[in-house]
């Protein structure tokens, strides 16, 4: 299993800070998701980062066991 970890507003919308699921490819994980979960994580601003290193390619990203996965929404505030 892997753990998907949600920061600032995506911990609402997922209803909680993290969430295990199966491994496998980025895009057959989020399928499994609600779909405003998944349309939220999927947002061009979000940042992802694998295993505490940010990653910008998010088509190359696959999931194994023990994985973590975090993603990041844009920062704000003053």
């Amino acid at each position: 299993m892997a753990k998907l970890v949600f920061l600032g507003r995506l911990e609402d919308v997922a209803g909680g800070a993290e969430r295990e699921v199966p491994g496998g490819p980025l895009a057959g994980v989020l399928v499994t998701l609600e779909s405003d979960l998944a349309a939220a994580l999927s947002a061009d601003r979000i940042r992802l980062a694998l295993n505490g290193t940010l990653v910008s390619d998010r088509n190359a990203i696959v999931l194994g066991d023990g994985d973590e996965l975090a993603f990041l929404p844009p920062v704000s505030g003053g």
